[in-house]
């Protein structure tokens, strides 16, 4: 694919990634962006929830040869803590002692991997162009640009579409015969809040944790950033009784977060200005098939697999994407349709596998993670996967530390959970759960 002239639709993180390996093999790169440049921004705008890095997308960043830069401005969370309504804390580690994910500010990762995107001279950014429609006979695509209103229009060997959820490559596609969308909202939305640094520029609670406030229908997280403070979210419902529509006064939110999360309200400063200037964000899935049309356009990241951020893994699903990408365009090198094809055909498995681990796992930030029972499986869990290491890995481990496709990780972890189903059903498991005859149940469910 050297030489040839392709475009990226979005310059959000998954585009601005993928922009460099691209150049890194020697294609001419346009990426194209509806947003001003970001890195001339007084402020950055657009507050969302951190972000979590963890293996699958630090191994598309060493492939990019950035992999040390972002870990310099990040900050490793070696498991959840997890805060009841009285303050007690619970801690769950999420790997072995030295695995961690890192929370990274969204706008700080943005600006940097823009920044190292420099260096190319075969990568252009064109900003505040809105792509508004594709001819795939020529594909030839067209944008507005938002500074003088004129439509321009281009022609490119391939076109990549990394722009986001409401994806306008996607929405050209969805035109297309035999391309299936959906899209599913949670009733639950979300907004940003803050934690700020204590006085002496230290951290109010743990930086090297995820803090969870779990609370049923609802809860409350926090991740570390650099400068000392917290970005902490509010996910909860959007209508009922007890809602973002139901708490419109800051009388109904103080009181609220002084009964709900009394530990978090005191480190809150700024909690009534936050709750009513920041935005109200939702949630929502969004699945398609196939990820691509013939080998000229490809969907990549949010616009072909938007996830709920409930197990960490947008950002890494979709640096992945860009992983396996290259990982066929070595295996075919000049067969493209072949390789556009493979690629759509092993992805969209995977897509949908990390859309469903991410929904089941808001169940158990907000319900499970100070259940009890909960607890003690993955107690449980986490004493056998030492001893048997070759026979039994977490869940979450495969999600998170490890290459295996999520699409396989899901159908383990089915199998896992009706073993540990019948195991917390034994006798006194509480007060047993050490007893090697536990061991024995495991080992003679798994074979």
């Amino acid at each position: 694919m050297e030489d040839k002239k392709v475009a990226v639709v979005g310059a959000g993180l998954v585009g601005s990634l993928l922009a460099v390996l691209l150049a890194k093999k020697g294609m001419n790169v346009d990426v194209f962006e509806r947003r001003p440049d970001l890195r001339k921004a007084k402020a950055i705008g657009g507050r969302s929830i951190n972000l979590a890095l963890s293996d699958r997308g630090f191994k598309a960043l060493e492939r990019a040869g950035f992999a040390d830069e972002i870990k310099a401005i990040s900050i490793p969370m070696y498991g959840r803590q997890m805060h009841d309504v009285e303050g007690n804390l619970t801690y769950q580690p999420y790997g072995k002692e030295e695995e961690a994910i890192y929370s990274v500010s969204r706008g700080q990762l943005n600006q940097k991997l823009m920044n190292l995107a420099d260096d190319y001279a075969n990568i252009q950014y064109r900003f505040d162009r809105a792509c508004e429609d594709i001819d795939f006979s020529k594909n030839e695509i067209f944008f507005r640009n938002s500074k003088d209103q004129n439509l321009e229009n281009y022609t490119y060997d391939h076109v990549f579409g990394t722009d986001g959820a409401f994806s306008a490559v996607r929405g050209a596609l969805q035109k297309t015969p035999l391309f299936n969308y959906a899209q599913e909202y949670l009733p639950h939305g979300y907004k940003e809040l803050s934690f700020p640094a204590n006085p002496d520029g230290t951290h109010c609670f743990d930086k090297n944790c995820l803090h969870i406030w779990p609370r049923g229908e609802f809860m409350l997280i926090a991740l570390p950033n650099l400068d000392g403070s917290f970005t902490v979210t509010l996910f909860f419902p959007m209508k009922g009784e007890t809602s973002f529509e139901s708490l419109d006064t800051e009388d109904k939110v103080l009181n609220f977060f002084k009964k709900t999360f009394p530990d978090a309200l005191v480190n809150m400063p700024t909690l009534t200005k936050d709750f009513f200037e920041n935005p109200t964000s939702t949630l929502v899935t969004i699945r398609c098939n196939p990820w691509n049309y013939e080998d000229k356009v490809i969907l990549m990241g949010d616009a072909s697999h938007a996830v709920v951020p409930f197990y960490g893994q947008g950002l890494n699903a979709g640096m992945e994407d860009c992983t396996v990408f290259f990982d066929l365009l070595e295996k075919y090198n000049s067969d493209l349709g072949t390789m556009f094809d493979q690629f759509s055909e092993l992805r969209v498995k995977d897509g949908n596998a990390i859309a469903d681990l991410a929904l089941y796992n808001y169940i158990e930030m907000r319900d499970l993670a100070g259940d009890k029972d909960f607890l003690l499986r993955k107690k449980i869990e986490r004493k056998f996967s030492d001893l048997y290491p070759n026979k039994w890995m977490p869940l979450y481990s495969q999600v998170t530390f490890s290459h295996i496709p999520y699409s396989e990780a899901l159908a383990a972890g089915n199998r896992q959970r009706k073993i540990m189903d019948e195991v917390m059903e034994m006798e006194d498991i509480h007060k047993n759960w050490d007893d090697q005859k536990v061991i024995e149940k495991i080992l003679s469910l798994i074979t």
